[in-house]
């Protein structure tokens, strides 16, 4: 990516005229961005599913210990079907791709199990699916205007209410959402 910096993570903040039902008003954290395309996680798409109904089918058991409600997320449209965990610290699971020193991006069942068990990461969000984008197609979309893009925050990935979150992430670069317009202008 000579001619384009990594949006490695980077929060992907949807502006306020992006229509496309799967990203309206969506935070998307990116975790991997190369020449080939980028990948992210949706951080604000709460869905109906919590991590005990998930354990529960995928037959963990879990410990007294463990938040049962602990929300599901819709990480994007790419493999609905399919776990995607954002964590920190890194740890040595199974099938992890490290997105930083301290936060990694882990599709194995064993992570599951360690969280069930109390022994798992310290944050992490739990989403299935994920955004994906082809070659060039993410910067085309911000060089549209859909986006906005800036370093991301643990404390918005892990901590924040997910309500919070688009406004937050767009307040780290200095954007007050509620002030766009959903026009668009070109000069």
């Amino acid at each position: 990516m000579r001619d384009n910096p990594s949006l490695r993570n980077h929060f992907l903040i949807a502006m306020p005229s992006l229509a496309d039902p799967n990203f309206s008003h969506t935070v998307t954290y990116i975790c991997d961005h190369n020449d080939e395309g980028a990948l992210g996680i949706i951080i604000n798409r709460p869905m109906e599913l919590t991590l005990g109904e998930v354990l529960e089918h995928m037959e963990i058991q879990h410990s007294d210990h463990v938040d049962p409600g602990v929300p599901v997320y819709l990480g994007g449209p790419v493999q609905s079907e399919r776990g995607f965990l954002l964590h920190t610290p890194v740890g040595a699971w199974s099938s992890s791709l490290s997105v930083t020193d301290d936060i990694a991006l882990t599709t194995s069942r064993d992570i599951l199990t360690s969280i069930a068990h109390g022994e798992g990461p310290r944050d992490y969000l739990l989403a299935l699916g994920y955004a994906g984008w082809g070659a060039g197609q993410l910067e085309h979309e911000i060089a549209q205007n859909a986006w906005l893009s800036g370093p991301a925050d643990t404390q918005i990935l892990f901590k924040m209410a997910t309500t919070e979150r688009w406004e937050a992430a767009a307040a780290l670069l200095g954007v007050d959402l509620n002030l766009l317009t959903n026009e668009a202008g070109h000069a």
